[in-house]
């Protein structure tokens, strides 16, 4: 089953979106300190509404101690950036893939990067539109099926 990482997350109402996201398709949420907000955010909470229960959540104080959890489960790191070179839509995602998302204003630091196996974009119909919202992103990528 894919995994949804946020690195660095900023603003609580998207990551209770995310969250209600992953309980409704039964999908691991990680998070990725330092982050924008208290986990007891009320905005958090409200967001992801009486969901929380469902969500599988994971908690990581540093992408160092990600990457030592992460390793252990297997899978390849999938990031999400506007400066991706290839479309998610043409990427064979596999089930053990990290979907990894940075902050929504600076998305994922180089080194994050260049730790990844694929950096992929998700494409825009108008070129005016530069990016989807950090919850509506993580949704779209959820709703792409994993290749056999």
């Amino acid at each position: 089953m894919l995994r949804v990482v946020l690195v660095y997350p900023e603003i609580p109402p998207n990551t209770g979106n995310i969250a209600r996201t992953c309980a409704a398709t039964n999908t691991e949420l990680h998070l990725v300190e330092p982050l924008g907000f208290e986990i007891s955010d009320r905005y958090l909470k409200r967001a992801g509404l009486d969901y929380w229960p469902l969500v599988s959540l994971h908690s990581h104080s540093s992408w160092s101690a990600f990457t030592a959890f992460s390793q252990a489960q297997g899978g390849r790191y999938l990031s999400f950036s506007t400066s991706g070179t290839t479309s998610y839509l043409q990427y064979p995602f596999q089930a053990k893939d990290w979907l990894i998302f940075g902050s929504e204003s600076k998305g994922l630091p180089p080194d994050i990067l260049q730790a990844c196996t694929a950096t992929l974009r998700i494409p825009m119909a108008q070129d005016q539109v530069r990016s989807l919202n950090l919850s509506v992103s993580a949704a779209v990528a959820l709703l792409k099926r994993v290749d056999n």
